[in-house]
């Protein structure tokens, strides 16, 4: 062993296979980083004085001589405000051709919040899609995944959320992303001037899978900086979560630990759970929003990563195709916010619940409609009128590329209900029938 300026520098590796490499080594601490014959490499496991590193570019290729330098520190990020406007990749190095950021270096991975510093979460956090702010309003402090397709497009979701949330700050982690979708979000939000307030950590398919890893750390360091120390309410959009727990799953099997359920780590909800806890509502102001892609394969929602998705997050987001307006919809039959009651009737338009409720009803009738019809049976004058509406209903609120405020979706749903119901159809309390429906225009 040698010393160069506190780093230590081995040269003997005990043990190789496809993604770790062993050497006999004291004085090592747990997530360490080290360079191993140039390659980037961080430690996962200790026992006594055998030190196991992951190589996160894979170990082919190196010898059992080769150099060892450990880093004597985590990874970790530099933080600051200089962070808003940049792309960094998963080590928090910039890939956008601008200069490091200076900043106060933070390691990454630390621990969730404690319960005692929380506060209950109550504040409205509007994303301008009607599928989700009018079914599924989001609250400050949240946690909740997009179950998508892997056709779907929802990266393009994610940046109309990041442009449209109102939220101070937006930190997008990308995991697996092709460099189309890379530029893709950096094109749209440079054309859009948002820069200034959405920080990207990308890891693409051209970088090691196993790098994917670290993003979400990296993603919710900066959060928890701008929510601590400036009180800000952050948006932290990751995607794809089935990437990263891929990349779990690789690390895992070429450690020889025995896989768990569909070839995942036992370890799995644990891994997952430490970056949803991150979500949180301090009572000085700041928060951390967490949304969440995670794709589905043939549609799977029993798989592990979305199975053990659904018992940490507060609720799950639906991507469909609706093959009648030929739209990606938010479904509101799959999608729920456990959430929303705190700030639906609150923090939106008193009648907010109960067009939401009376909405979704209608769109089950429709259901029934449309399953009268193919299989044969005669359809009701309330029956065709129902499915008029859900058309409407898809069109003019569900579709992912409805922008409206809350009180805008709040009156094309009543003009919906005119348009199509009588006020004993529709089922809602004769107050806000007699306050909000007379205000809407009709146009038949």
């Amino acid at each position: 062993m040698a010393t160069k300026a506190f780093q230590k520098i081995f040269t003997k590796i005990t043990k190789i296979t496809k993604a770790t490499c062993s050497l006999k080594a004291t004085g090592i601490g747990y997530d360490e980083l080290a360079v191993i014959d140039g390659r980037q490499g961080q430690v996962v496991k200790i026992e006594g004085d055998e030190v196991t590193l992951q190589v996160f570019a894979g170990t082919e290729g190196i010898r059992t001589n080769a150099e060892v330098v450990f880093m004597g520190k985590a990874p970790s990020l530099k933080v600051g405000d200089r962070l808003a406007g940049r792309f960094f990749n998963a080590y928090g190095e910039p890939i956008d051709g601008g200069p490091v950021p200076e900043g106060r270096e933070v390691e990454i991975g630390g621990p969730s919040v404690n319960p005692v510093r929380r506060k209950q979460p109550s504040e409205l956090i509007a994303t301008g899609i009607a599928g989700i702010d009018l079914n599924n309003t989001l609250v400050t402090g949240q946690k909740i995944p997009f179950f998508a397709d892997p056709d779907q497009p929802f990266n393009q979701v994610m940046a109309i959320v990041a442009l449209r949330a109102q939220s101070d700050k937006i930190i997008l982690g990308g995991m697996g992303m092709s460099n189309d979708d890379y530029l893709f979000f950096k094109n749209t939000f440079s054309n859009a001037g948002a820069l200034d307030r959405i920080v990207s950590f990308i890891n693409t398919t051209e970088d090691p899978s196993v790098e994917r890893i670290l993003i979400p750390d990296m993603a919710l360091t900066a959060a928890e900086y701008f929510a601590v120390e400036k009180n800000e309410k952050v948006l932290v959009l990751l995607t794809d979560m089935t990437n990263y727990a891929d990349a779990l799953a690789i690390v895992s099997n070429r450690m020889d630990q025995i896989p768990s359920k569909d070839s995942m780590p036992g370890s799995l909800y644990s891994d997952l759970a430490k970056i949803y806890e991150k979500a949180v509502q301090f009572p000085a102001g700041g928060s951390i929003t967490i949304i969440a892609v995670t794709t589905l394969s043939g549609g799977d929602i029993t798989h592990a990563v979305p199975d053990n998705t659904g018992y940490i997050t507060e609720g799950q987001l639906y991507l469909r195709r609706d093959s009648d307006i030929g739209k990606v919809i938010v479904d509101p039959f799959r999608s729920l916010s456990r959430l929303k009651q705190l700030v639906t009737g609150t923090k939106t338009r008193e009648d907010h619940p109960q067009v939401m409720n009376a909405a979704v009803r209608l769109y089950a009738d429709a259901a029934d409609a449309k399953t009268k019809m193919e299989n044969g049976f005669d359809l009701t004058d309330y029956d065709n009128r129902t499915l008029a509406f859900a058309k409407d209903y898809s069109e003019k609120l569900l579709a992912i590329d409805v922008n409206l405020d809350t009180t805008e979706m709040l009156d094309v749903a009543w003009d919906l209900f005119a348009r199509h119901f009588t006020a004993a159809e529709v089922n809602i309390k004769q107050e806000f029938v007699d306050k909000y429906r007379g205000k809407i225009t009709l146009n038949h």
